[in-house]
């Protein structure tokens, strides 16, 4: 619609994770080492939480997207069903018939599997995506089923990635065991204002546009401020402000572009993944 209007190569503000646009801040960067180092020192358990949008699964697919020889990784989602419901997951993820066999045998089958593995030098890491849906009594079961990992022999390493209520999950008292064996604990932030300004340079350079200036720094004072710096938060208003450009056939997006947009929809009830809408900024220069 807009692209070639602004002459982007592709569309540069989507709400599906996109690795080739990651864009690395502070803590992102601080994240992905910490992974790093913790994965490479065989911690047994790394968490990554953050709210909703913050780019904790585009993160991941960088940190595997140039996966080594010697790790097998399996990606799954977080089921909120029993830890047998998540040994089968886990099995079809190898390939492994589950078919007829109880818990029990669903252990002894995984374990036979990783030891497979580990017979060709690879280590498996096991990567939970939405991990705050696993209730405590599967997550307790997992650690004891860590258990396998005995002296040098690392046969499994897990990477639990999720929002906010994992991490209070893993802050009760009853989760204590479970939360001394992570090795790596990491919490994601929405971006600050100069990091906001940056994130969005840097998506409109990834795709293709080479318009300096495209969005105006109050635009992106807005646009930061409603937003709260959340990332996906920011590619739908950056998204839907393009498109209020080109319709007004406008070569900038300013603070007046950005404020319409969201007196827009403060008008229709508020945007609806928000309990309520923040206010166009109308202190901001040239708003509304």
């Amino acid at each position: 619609m807009y692209e070639a209007f602004y002459g982007f190569k592709v569309k540069p503000f989507g709400l599906s994770p996109q690795e080739e646009f990651l864009f690395l801040s502070r803590q992102h960067r601080m994240a992905l080492e910490l992974l790093v180092y913790g994965l490479r020192n065989q911690a047994m358990f790394c968490a990554v939480t953050g709210d909703i949008g913050t780019g904790k699964t585009t993160l991941m697919r960088r940190l595997f997207g140039g996966r080594g020889p010697s790790q097998a990784v399996i990606m799954i989602t977080g089921t909120n069903g029993t830890f047998t419901d998540l040994l089968q997951w886990i099995l079809s993820e190898f390939g492994v018939d589950y078919q007829g066999l109880d818990k029990l045998a669903l252990q002894h089958a995984l374990i036979r599997q990783l030891k497979w593995v580990s017979t060709r030098n690879k280590r498996v890491i096991l990567v939970i995506d939405e991990a705050q849906s696993l209730a405590p009594d599967v997550l307790e079961e997992l650690r004891l089923f860590s258990n396998i990992n005995a002296g040098n022999a690392m046969l499994l390493q897990t990477v639990l990635v999720g929002q906010l209520g994992l991490r209070d999950t893993l802050r009760r008292q009853d989760m204590r065991p479970f939360a001394q064996r992570i090795g790596v604990d990491y919490l994601l932030a929405p971006l600050d204002k100069e990091q906001t300004h940056a994130y969005i340079r840097h998506r409109l350079n990834a795709a293709g546009s080479g318009r300096e200036g495209l969005f105006t720094d109050e635009a992106c004072d807005a646009i930061f401020a409603a937003s709260r710096g959340v990332p996906r938060v920011i590619n739908l208003f950056c998204d839907t402000a393009l498109v209020y450009g080109y319709a007004d056939q406008k070569q900038t997006i300013d603070a007046t572009t950005v404020n319409e947009m969201l007196g827009d929809k403060a008008r229709d009830g508020g945007w609806l993944f928000q309990s309520s809408q923040p206010a166009p900024l109308t202190s901001v220069a040239g708003g509304a």
